[in-house]
């Protein structure tokens, strides 16, 4: 037996779902004591109920094939007509894959569908595998290509989507077979035992693909500014910037309470780290925006710091992000997060707190640094992030419109043209989401915007962002025998929820603290495996076979620590 057999695995051939576990139901009848006639009551406690909760991967994807005429597409899921290529009828209206990227067709990203939500990926039951674009034979499994040359290619990206609750994911492989197959004569001549030599000969990548986009994407320099909502709501519990009553650890310092701007410290200095471990060719520089205080009538917005290439400069300035809120939200008229005045006791009154929130200023500060300090001829990104809309409170300031000042920011004129990614925290997502897109693009690209219900997941998207920021996290590159066997060995290769982490998929413990459980909230994660038969392999591999099953496998996040399942030696 398979040790896979013993824990419970979610193939491809089948909804993924592990585990609705139903409802336990808990019902008292009311309970009354009556002491007379005339003085009697009765308290009910009526309909009570126990519910168990849900953890239900879905997963969808598009394969490619190159056979020397340039990539094909293979099978996709959803593919609402069957040509292979993702598409999904939502609402009357298609949604597509949109070809590979193209730079003259704003409506091509070349990306899995970021449309695609726990509500609307169908079942894999539903799943139309397509056919062999060489033999045009009917394929009834994910990869069943029959007619493999050297020089051909392809690429599968995965997206993944946990629903309902956080979780640990594990990709595996089982049932592997590299078998000698059909036996030619220009085969024997260089393999007489006909071994199964194929897998072995196929090179593999495995990777993290953090756009989506079926390719793998390299390091490239990039100036980056990060755009930060230093509103009182980020840190004052009368306006909802008290996250929890849990601890937090901070440079430190323990605070006895959690809020947002805590988790945005932690977000956007792990941003940094990783850049920093990862040796990035950037830029960093950081902007805020607050509203208007006093007589002020002027938005208080600025650069916390300016684009530097002193990463350990940039940590610093993003330390102590209490007090520099406090600074500016509560400190006297004209106070900048560096005069030290504001109260940071996130539980002080509201009196004097600056009013408004000014994203739009926020985004022109940032963009004029990057236009005056950014380097020619490199990539620029914008990261926005706020917890509400904007607007300027009950000052007379006439305040810059957020989506115009994003208009110009993605816009190549009058200044360089930039990435703009957004993300909105426990706010109203409308003005955030029409904010985000790439350089020269629209606004309202769901690739570009990041919408969190739990200020706790912050963190996790500054990581994502920052990895997307360099070149894609390779887990493995080798023949697609090995890959295949990592993925077959244990509980296969665990996946990292947070890729700025600093966890090593393949040599670290699947426990170990810089491996983060995957968010509940069905945010599209990618990973992708492209292989490649070199031109220059012989006639050993003719009519050789490699079979091999693909899975994905979770648990919960509560309640266990990523160790994975206990597997029952075969």
């Amino acid at each position: 037996m398979n040790d896979k057999d013993n824990i419970d695995t979610i193939g491809l051939s089948r909804r993924t779902v592990l585990a609705g576990l139903g409802a336990v139901g808990l019902a008292s009848a009311g309970a009354g004591l009556g002491t007379t006639a005339y003085f009697n009551d009765t308290e009910s406690f009526e309909g009570n109920q126990l519910t168990a909760g849900q953890l239900d991967l879905l997963v969808d994807w598009q394969q490619t094939y190159d056979f020397g005429e340039g990539r094909q597409f293979v099978s996709a899921h959803p593919d609402h007509d069957g040509d292979g290529e993702q598409s999904v009828e939502i609402d009357d209206e298609v949604f597509k894959y949109s070809d590979f990227p193209d730079e003259d067709d704003t409506d091509s990203n070349g990306a899995n569908l970021p449309v695609l939500t726990c509500e609307n990926i169908p079942p894999l039951s539903e799943a139309d595998f397509g056919t062999d674009p060489v033999t045009g034979e009917e394929m009834e499994t994910l990869v069943q290509l029959t007619d493999v040359k050297p020089g051909d290619s392809g690429e599968i990206t995965f997206s993944l989507h946990l629903c309902d609750n956080p979780g640990y994911i594990w990709m595996q492989a089982a049932n592997v077979d590299d078998d000698g197959g059909t036996a030619t004569e220009p085969e024997l001549l260089v393999d007489p035992d006909n071994m199964g030599d194929l897998g072995d000969a196929i090179e593999a990548r495995l990777w993290y693909d953090e756009d989506c986009d079926n390719v793998y994407d390299p390091a490239e320099p990039v100036d980056i500014m990060l755009t930060l909502d230093f509103s009182g709501s980020m840190l004052y519990d009368q306006f909802g910037g008290v996250v929890n009553g849990d601890d937090i650890a901070i440079n430190g310092t323990t605070y006895g309470e959690t809020t947002k701007i805590d988790l945005v410290e932690l977000g956007t200095r792990q941003f940094i780290d990783f850049l920093q471990s990862s040796n990035a060719d950037v830029e960093v520089g950081v902007a805020y925006f607050d509203g208007e205080k006093g007589g002020d009538n002027e938005p208080r917005t600025g650069i916390l710091q300016p684009l530097t290439d002193d990463l350990s400069v940039v940590d610093g300035a993003l330390t102590n992000l209490r007090q520099k809120l406090a600074n500016v939200v509560s400190g006297g008229a004209g106070s900048t997060p560096f005069d030290g005045d504001g109260n940071p006791d996130p539980f002080v009154g509201g009196g004097g707190i600056a009013t408004g929130t000014y994203i739009g200023e926020g985004v022109d500060d940032a963009q004029a640094e990057l236009d005056a300090n950014g380097r020619t001829g490199v990539a620029k990104q914008n990261v926005v992030l706020s917890d509400g809309e904007s607007f300027n409170g009950t000052g007379s300031t006439t305040f810059s419109s957020p989506t115009a000042a994003a208009d110009d920011a993605r816009a190549a004129s009058p200044s360089p043209a930039t990435d703009l990614f957004t993300i909105n925290v426990d706010g109203s997502a409308s003005t955030l989401q029409s904010m985000a897109g790439p350089a020269g693009g629209a606004g309202g690209d769901p690739l570009f915007f990041n919408d969190l219900d739990d200020p706790l997941n912050i963190p996790t998207v500054f990581g994502n962002l920052a990895a997307q920021a360099t070149q894609e996290k390779v887990i493995m590159e080798d023949t697609l025998a090995n890959v295949l066997a990592e993925l077959a060995d244990g509980d296969g290769i665990p996946l990292d929820g947070n890729r700025a982490t600093l966890y090593d998929e393949l040599s670290d413990p699947a426990d170990d603290p810089d491996r983060d459980a995957f968010r509940g909230d069905g945010v599209m994660h990618c990973v992708a495996l492209e292989w490649e038969l070199p031109l220059e392999v012989g006639n050993e591999i003719q009519g050789d076979t490699l079979a091999f099953d693909l899975s994905f496998y979770t648990e919960q996040a509560r309640h266990n620590d990523g160790s994975g399942p206990e597997l029952t030696p075969a």
